[in-house]
């Protein structure tokens, strides 16, 4: 297998999961009795351009399907990062009646709504027919198709370049970066800004959150990495924003490589802090697995511990990183009884790979578990204070990652 950017034959294995389903196929009862589709879960490392992937197997058609379930309105912390961002870019960058946002992997119109009320004339560019009813219902409108070069010939040619195309999590889903991201340059108005917020690789590898790593994930980033394939684009990272989202997210703000902008001193400075941490240095990629393998014993000594206790157990968040760490610790029902999740798109249905039940949080109160694991770490708080009559019953909170954390 050649690197997605630079086309070096990659030798390098960072992470191994063995084989799972995809993190989002979430099954009907009538699906359990079929059989189940898995592909091996490993990332490389580029020993060139520093880009970590996954090994070649799954197809973003397969992976992103017209009944996709995740929803991003579905967090209130999403919805109000959402709405706090695009008041700032709008004064920032004087948005307004005149102006054009594309927004690519637009979602259930979480983001491109705050625009819409504002009376900025937007685009949602989304391929899952769930989430593209879902903002078309609220007034976005929506382009239902993946997004590259082919895509963004077609809007430039229209006339429909942007004075700002923001992805949020969608950088690290897109099978051809490179496709992308000159996809990214055509449909960018000269003068135009491009934000990416990404899980920043270096925050992946120091907080151990190797459960971040799935199919739908096609790349872990860093700012080395995403440097470059912006420069072999024609483009350029002139400034960014550290973000506590998703356990450490990076804002890259891009624009055309002939942009007068200068560079900010941000850009450099993370660009010497990856360095200074590593992510040149194959060493701390080789030392992760047995990092990730100790997560996965911990989780599982302590659930088969709490079993022996005679404590029942359920979980919180049918997240695609809960279904990571459940397969990879090779989880039933044994062990724990259900999941609850405040989608309606994954009620009544089962967790790949485990085929533990989906159920509405109301179960919670009627089975008055003893435990409730956490699988979405990075929204801890909101559900520990959402879910807090469990301490009603005795009910107490766990994480998994990066260690076994008992919330107070």
């Amino acid at each position: 297998m050649k690197c997605r950017h630079c086309q070096t034959e990659l030798q390098h294995v960072f992470l191994d999961l063995g084989h799972a389903p995809p993190s989002n196929a979430y099954l009907s009862e009538q699906a359990l009795h079929a059989p189940e589709v898995t592909f091996p879960l490993k990332l490389f490392v580029c020993d060139h351009c520093w880009l970590v992937q996954t090994e070649d197997y799954a197809r973003a058609d397969v992976l992103f399907t017209s009944d996709y379930a995740y929803f991003s309105s579905t967090s209130a912390g999403w919805l109000a990062h959402a709405k706090a961002y695009c008041e700032k870019i709008t004064r920032k960058l004087a948005l307004n009646a005149d102006s054009f946002v594309i927004e690519v992997a637009s979602n259930d119109g979480y983001l491109l709504k705050n625009f819409v009320a504002a009376g900025i004339p937007c685009l949602g560019i989304e391929p899952t027919a769930s989430t593209a009813d879902a903002a078309e219902r609220i007034g976005v409108p929506v382009l239902r198709e993946f997004f590259g070069t082919a895509t963004a010939t077609a809007l430039a040619k229209q006339g429909r370049t942007a004075d700002l195309i923001c992805g949020n999590n969608v950088y690290a889903h897109v099978p051809d970066i490179n496709d992308f991201t000159h996809g990214l340059r055509i449909a960018l108005k000269q003068g135009g800004t491009i934000n990416l917020e990404f899980p920043h690789l270096k925050n992946l590898i120091a907080q151990n959150q190797f459960d971040t790593v799935y199919h739908e994930h096609f790349s872990y980033l860093s700012l080395i990495a995403v440097d470059r394939i912006f420069k072999a684009a024609g483009l350029r990272i002139f400034d960014l924003e550290a973000l506590p989202t998703h356990g450490g997210s990076l804002r890259v703000y891009g624009c055309h490589a002939d942009d007068p902008r200068p560079t900010a001193d941000a850009v450099f400075a993370m660009l010497a802090e990856e360095q200074a941490f590593g992510l040149q240095d194959l060493a701390v990629y080789r030392n992760f697995q047995q990092r990730a393998d100790k997560v996965k014993n911990d989780f599982l000594a302590f659930l088969i511990e709490q079993k022996r206790a005679g404590k029942t157990l359920a979980a919180y968040g049918a997240a695609a990183k809960g279904n990571t760490l459940m397969n990879y610790a090779g989880l039933k029902r044994d062990l724990i009884a259900f999941v609850c999740d405040a989608a309606q798109s994954k009620q009544n249905r089962f967790m790949p790979g485990s085929h533990i039940p989906i159920c509405h949080p109301a179960e919670l109160a009627r089975h008055k578990p003893d435990w409730i694991v956490i699988l979405p770490w990075n929204i801890a708080a909101e559900v520990a204070q959402q879910q807090k009559d469990a301490k009603s019953w005795g009910g107490r909170f766990v994480v998994a990652v990066p260690e076994i954390k008992v919330l107070p």
